[in-house]
């Protein structure tokens, strides 16, 4: 697959910040409380870099190998990056995820969360957990139903001893992501989690609105991929 990449993508993380400041202003939010994610995923370390240099310290991956391949190198220039796992993660790859990232956003099964937990022990690292939420109950689509949050939520606390900080959710294409991102909030509150992961480059302005801390942007910032 190529890749394009807009040379301006030190200038398109500019205005996403502007547009993060601006929304929190009329949410009452303080900015700071938003952690931008950077949603590097397919690009190479040629594209991340001028990101990197823009001052963004958090970035987002869908595949394990496909970080392994590129992080390592850039991390070791600028120590104080945050890597985020974003996209399904297979038990099996839960040691290399465990070992590489700072935060993964979806947890969405037992297996998954006995693999972590195994990891979490023996390595001493406590990567940031959220539970996926399957908001549209997508049949395509990894993540927990709404209906079974709750009991999952409390399984992953005492079946399994995991630290769970919050929830993800990708509502479906097709429809407004106004009323996914306040059952996910809703879901969050009852459960006494203070982490939203909500929104993405065409809606983090209405994720915003309803409490989201981590948003995921990628084509925003790096430019579409072809």
């Amino acid at each position: 697959m190529t890749i394009t990449v807009e040379s301006d993508a030190a200038a398109r993380l500019g205005r996403v910040r502007g547009e993060i400041a601006q929304t929190c202003r009329e949410a009452n939010r303080d900015p700071a409380s938003v952690t931008l994610v950077a949603v590097s995923k397919t690009f190479a370390a040629e594209a991340i870099r001028p990101v990197i240099a823009a001052g963004q310290r958090v970035f987002g991956e869908n595949r394990v190998q496909e970080a392994q391949a590129k992080w390592p190198a850039l991390r070791a220039a600028h120590p104080d990056l945050e890597l985020h796992l974003i996209g399904p993660l297979q038990s099996n790859k839960a040691r290399d995820a465990v070992a590489m990232f700072d935060a993964v956003h979806s947890v969405d099964r037992a297996s998954l969360c006995a693999a972590l937990a195994k990891e979490i022990a023996r390595q001493g690292r406590s990567p940031l957990l959220f539970v996926e939420i399957n908001t549209g109950a997508e049949p395509q689509k990894a993540g927990v139903l709404p209906d079974d949050a709750d009991g999952f939520l409390a399984a992953c606390r005492e079946t399994y001893g995991l630290t769970i900080r919050g929830l993800m959710c990708i509502p479906p294409l097709e429809e407004a992501p106004a009323p996914h991102f306040a059952l996910t909030a809703k879901i969050a509150r009852r459960n006494g989690l203070e982490l939203l992961s909500m929104g993405m480059s065409a809606d983090f302005e209405t994720a915003i609105a309803f409490g989201a801390t981590h948003i995921r942007v990628g084509t925003a910032i790096f430019g579409h991929r072809s």
